[in-house]
């Protein structure tokens, strides 16, 4: 066991997934084909929402909701400082102000009482949105992000990366799967390997807005419509010719875009993956039932992820004293841990636009102590133990 390497994700690719890929490669479109379609309606259909779209990665995705919902120059977006530094960087592609606002230590997730308090602080107006993140797998409670943000007319983008599949309970007591569209007006996902759906590359934007929907399909290529209802110049212009109707050549660039687009065998990768991806949940789940009983009532645990309804579970961390020394103990076990993340405010790039150490206490501390363990559907029961084995092992309990 010491000298297999066990990472801390991993992507499970069958021989299933391999044929649906040689099939879209022997086909007609490698791009830009019905692939694409096809994972977007099944994606849409499994999370709830109304309209999908499928673009090259999840920090494309985050890109294209900024700017379908027309960030600019010095508007000010909340976010939180524990997340992969795209969740932030996507405002300042448009020219954005990033406010950053603390985590709840027990939850990882962006405090909304800290959210509230920085927003009462100011006049309404000051702030155009907020960018919750569902961390590590455990989703936001958006319907009170929702009520909040109607109360100072923000948007939402629910940054869903490490939950597709996760839900929290409303005050009615139904499920409320991230992505779905009821609370968030945008909500991005990511197809990275070591993420629940792999497609190498890949992420998907996921909204019940048609407006929304009909701008980001223009801005995933290059501002391009194909799209007859929505063409501006006249058919004669189109054609060169007195005509009344469009050629079959013809389209317009209506806004400044992107090539943005999903490849088609990326897009079968996708769909196959997706068909599975229940199984997986189930699994990791498992998984951190397995962790949160094996490291309950142990001394070095300052905190851990825990078992939670709607969790999806992309991570599972544990808060403890001498990090570094364990995350290089495992190493040397051949246990690939990792750290997520380094709070994004303390970036030398967010540093010298003016944030700095102690501005986030719960963030910074959180920080100190994390460690994410292995968590993938393909861990056996017998990696985990020794994984868990490992650990009890460095602290001599």
């Amino acid at each position: 066991m010491d000298k297999r390497i066990i990472p801390y994700g991993r992507q499970n690719i069958t021989n299933d997934d391999i044929d649906v890929v040689i099939a879209a490669l022997k086909s007609d479109y490698l791009t830009q084909g019905p692939n694409v379609l096809e994972f977007e309606e099944a994606f849409a259909k499994y999370v709830g929402s109304n309209y999908a779209v499928a673009v090259s990665n999840g920090t494309a995705a985050l890109h294209l909701c900024a700017l379908a919902l027309n960030v600019g120059k010095g508007d000010k977006v909340i976010t939180t400082p524990i997340t992969f530094a795209a969740s932030a960087n996507c405002i300042r592609y448009c020219g954005g102000d990033v406010i950053f606002s603390d985590i709840d230590p027990q939850t990882y997730l962006l405090d909304i009482v800290k959210v509230k308090a920085l927003l009462e602080s100011s006049p309404k107006g000051t702030y155009k949105g907020i960018i919750p993140v569902d961390f590590a797998g455990r989703p936001v409670d958006l319907e009170a992000y929702r009520k909040l943000a109607d109360e100072y007319g923000l948007w939402i983008i629910e940054d869903s990366c490490h939950a597709p599949g996760g839900y929290f309970v409303d005050t009615k007591g139904e499920k409320q799967n991230c992505g779905n569209g009821n609370h968030a007006d945008l909500a991005i996902f990511s197809f990275h390997p070591v993420k629940h759906i792999a497609c190498g590359e890949g992420g998907m934007i996921t909204t019940n807005n048609i407006e929304l929907y009909n701008k980001l399909l223009q801005l995933r290529t290059h501002g391009i419509t194909r799209n007859e209802d929505q063409y501006v110049n006249s058919p004669s212009f189109a054609s060169g010719h007195k005509n009344d109707s469009y050629p079959g050549w013809y389209m317009e660039m209506q806004m400044l875009g992107y090539n943005y687009r999903l490849t088609d065998f990326q897009a079968a990768l996708g769909t196959s993956q997706l068909n599975r991806a229940d199984d997986g949940l189930l699994r990791r789940r498992v998984i951190a039932s397995n962790y949160e009983s094996a490291f309950r009532g142990k001394s070095f645990i300052l905190g851990q992820s825990g078992v939670f309804e709607g969790h999806a579970y992309h991570l599972y961390i544990i808060e403890v004293e001498n990090r570094l020394e364990l995350y290089n103990y495992l190493r040397m076990h051949h246990v690939f841990a990792q750290i997520h993340y380094i709070p994004c405010h303390l970036m030398p790039y967010y540093k010298e636009l003016g944030w700095k150490e102690n501005d986030f206490p719960n963030s910074e501390t959180y920080y100190k102590h994390c460690i994410s363990l292995p968590m993938y559907p393909t861990l056996t029961t017998d990696e985990q133990e020794f994984v868990i084995n490992k650990i009890v092992e460095f602290y001599g309990e």
